[in-house]
């Protein structure tokens, strides 16, 4: 149990340098369409330290448990390396065109092929399944939701102001983008 705290302690350590990193360098370019963002950035880097912060502190005020096994711990722990690992994938497979502010390159294509066949937003995805793994991995039904909601909550205000921006860009080759990928989840959301 001990390697697994251990490992635990690593991975929020590692999920928290990689944002850090993620931020500092991988912002728009000055020639970059960069005035789409609608503060959505800030709204993310408040909203998931604040859900890490409050789960954490309610799993040790609460004790609202989702089962009494250790296969919890487990479970969470993949979440959060799962969740972590194949988001630097999609962000090293969007190279130049990832930005952590919403902006558009200029020679800016969509990407279709990869994870992007099937969603819209793997980046944000895999983002959230970290967020999920927390919530599962403190074992706390209320820190499940604090872990999870505000994250989501924000990453749903981005996506509409993102996919707002690459439709005007776009137009019809996005919308129809749109229509054969889900946002989130593979053939469901």
């Amino acid at each position: 149990m001990h390697l697994l705290q251990t490992l635990f302690t690593i991975s929020m350590v590692a999920w928290f340098l990689t944002e850090i990193l993620y931020k500092n360098m991988l912002k728009s370019g000055k020639e970059d369409k960069k005035d789409k963002d609608k503060s959505t950035l800030n709204i993310l880097w408040m909203a998931i330290p604040f859900s890490i912060a409050a789960s954490v502190a309610v799993s040790y005020m609460t004790k609202f448990p989702m089962t009494e096994g250790a296969w919890i711990l487990y479970a969470g722990e993949a979440c959060i390396l799962i969740g972590i690992v194949f988001r630097f994938i999609i962000i090293r497979s969007l190279g130049k065109y990832f930005t952590v502010d919403v902006t558009i390159k200029q020679d800016h294509k969509i990407k279709k092929e990869g994870f992007y066949k099937y969603l819209r937003h793997p980046s944000y995805a895999f983002s959230l399944l970290t967020s999920l793994g927390l919530g599962i991995y403190l074992n706390n039904w209320v820190s499940l939701l604090l872990a999870f909601l505000p994250p989501f909550i924000a990453f749903a205000y981005r996506i509409k102001i993102e996919e707002e921006a690459l439709v005007e860009q776009f137009g019809e080759e996005y919308l129809e983008y749109r229509k054969e990928t889900k946002k989130l989840i593979p053939f469901i959301y």
